[in-house]
């Protein structure tokens, strides 16, 4: 591999030193303080629960069945790598599942987990495990059932590179796909069409940028530190915008109502976003600017949010329909996966501070009621979901949840962050093939009741 010029080498070292300057939102200090503190924590983890798993599973002393149980239990109480996600614990299950001889199962899985001599030694392992992903995939549609029980093979790198890391945290790096896009986005790496291949260039481009990153900071980074970085870089990808004062985050130029070619910055956009969904965030927090703009445009804040939650479901592939203002007692809009037996009654709430629910409940329940009727006379869905959209939420939302579930036909309620919608789109255009709407995708981010942040859906499909 190519090592990288100066101007790729510039770019990460302006990403090292915006992640070095930012607050932690878990804690009072810097998020580099923070991410020290939950470094230890895994390897705390590692040394007593995780690598003795591991080395049990690879000396066959327990069965694969006992081994894929554990290790969710462990990922589930300590949420410190984000296995729990569509590429990690869901392929797992996945694959156990459509497997039809466990025993074989069990000895593709042993001999690809099992740590690599070499960079070479590692490729093959991907690519033999691969192969064995893809027969299983085969005899999954072959045999009549969904193509949503179909192990993703895209999920390998990630999946072999966990357990890889667990037995070697200092010479293997997780093939995060926040750490993928987020050297994309910078410029400093491009994928090929051999996935081998890639997760060995991942590798290469950590391990070339510790001792840069270990320079410019005066601090000693290892692949634990790199990654924190590019996780950083993916969950701010403007933080050069972002200026900190008095306790708050100001950010410069986040919105830009006179689109424009190029950013005043002069440097290329950088984000997947189209402007009907990245000012969503900003419209959920009434934000004045944007509350201006709608004026301006001869409408109001919450209409105008209301077509971009629609516009934001319509990129997605879900079958919308925007309803809302002036047609009475109806949810704000409704959005259909017509080929995975699913409807989400949707509303849009814009608040400076939390939506604090408790006031509409009946209303809600009796227009849910009437609407989910509607939709199983015309067509019978599997599942129907309730989903606020806000930019946060109070927490007094527990009884308003049991009372929706209680009094109507919808299987959860789910309380979604404007920037989760977000994040959802940028994922969706990212990865078109891979973001399915079905269970094996988006859908499963809806089947819990609840909160669901940017965060959760980062973690999920990652």
């Amino acid at each position: 591999m190519i090592p990288l010029d100066p101007q790729q080498k510039q770019r990460a070292i302006e990403t090292l030193k915006e992640y070095l300057a930012a607050q932690s939102s878990e804690s009072d200090g810097l998020l580099y303080e923070f991410y020290q503190d939950f470094d230890r924590k895994r390897r705390t983890l590692i040394e007593q629960d995780l690598f003795p798993l591991v080395s049990a599973f690879l000396k066959s002393e327990i069965r694969l069945a006992e081994f894929k149980s554990r290790v969710d239990s462990i990922n589930k109480k300590n949420e410190l790598w984000g296995f729990k996600g569509i590429k990690g614990q869901m392929f797992f299950n996945m694959l156990f599942n459509a497997a039809v001889d466990e025993e074989e199962c069990a000895q593709e899985i042993q001999s690809a987990i099992a740590l690599p001599e070499s960079n070479q030694i590692a490729s093959s392992r991907i690519k033999t495990f691969t192969s064995y992903v893809k027969r299983v995939g085969d005899d999954v549609v072959e045999s009549g059932q969904s193509k949503h029980r179909r192990p993703k093979a895209g999920s390998v790198p990630y999946f072999l590179s966990y357990f890889w890391q667990i037995q070697d945290p200092i010479n293997w790096p997780i093939y995060y796909t926040s750490s993928v896009q987020a050297m994309i986005d910078l410029n400093i790496w491009q994928l090929s069409d051999d996935v081998a291949a890639d997760y060995v260039a991942f590798k290469q481009i950590q391990f070339e940028l510790i001792p840069i990153f270990t320079s410019e900071s005066n601090k000693q980074f290892d692949l634990y530190g790199v990654e924190h970085v590019f996780w950083f870089k993916s969950k701010h990808p403007f933080a050069s915008k972002r200026v900190r004062t008095g306790g708050q985050d100001i950010i410069d130029e986040e919105i830009n109502l006179e689109s424009e070619t190029v950013p005043s910055g002069g440097l290329l956009p950088e984000s997947y976003i189209p402007p009907v969904v990245s000012v969503l965030p900003a419209m959920a927090r009434r934000d004045p600017v944007v509350e201006a703009a709608a004026k301006k445009s001869g409408t109001n804040l919450d209409r105008a949010f209301e077509k971009c939650v629609d516009a934001a479901f319509t990129i997605l592939g879900y079958e919308t329909k925007l309803l809302g203002q002036g047609q009475g007692r109806v949810p704000d809009g409704i959005a259909l996966a017509q080929d995975d037996s699913y409807a989400m009654l949707w509303d849009g709430k814009t608040r400076s501070g939390s939506y604090m629910i408790g006031t509409d409940n009946r209303t809600i329940s009796e227009y849910i009621t009437t609407q989910s009727r509607e939709l199983k006379r015309r067509r019978s869905y599997r599942n129907i979901y309730y989903v606020l959209v806000s930019h946060c939420f109070g927490d007094d939302f527990d009884d308003l949840i049991r009372t929706i579930k209680m009094e109507t036909d919808v299987n959860e309620v789910v309380l979604l962050e404007a920037e989760a919608l977000v994040a959802m789109v940028d994922k969706k255009i990212r990865s078109p093939l891979e973001t399915t709407l079905g269970p094996d995708g988006i859908q499963r981010l809806f089947s819990n009741s609840g909160i669901l942040s940017a965060d959760d859906v980062r973690e999920y499909l990652m």
